[in-house]
């Protein structure tokens, strides 16, 4: 009966977690002292668009030009130990509307 039991315990499944990953989609993250953005995030990587510098040339006819490239995509691992720029660290709960209004 004790090994029933024990292998009863082996055979549940484990809940699901509820945030599995550590990036999450719209974070802005800096990589090699780049800004980038996380447009999709899965099991086992996450997919970046890192800015590109602006481009600055003159032409044969001395005409200045300054474009900015697209966007690069990036493929990281969605666990990444990356700076993450737009989350703030100890963020406060919301106070409850009893504790904000003075009776």
């Amino acid at each position: 009966m004790n090994t029933n039991a024990q292998q009863q315990v082996l055979l549940t499944p484990k809940p699901p977690l509820r945030h599995p990953f550590r990036l999450r989609v719209n974070d802005w993250v800096r990589i090699e002292s780049k800004l980038g953005r996380v447009i999709r995030v899965t099991e086992s990587a996450a997919v970046v668009l890192v800015k590109r510098p602006v481009r600055e040339f003159t032409t044969l006819f001395n005409k200045h030009v300054r474009f900015r490239p697209p966007p690069a995509i990036v493929r990281i691992s969605a666990n990444a130990e990356c700076e993450i720029l737009n989350r703030s660290v100890g963020r406060k709960k919301r106070a409850s509307r009893r504790e904000r209004s003075p009776k």
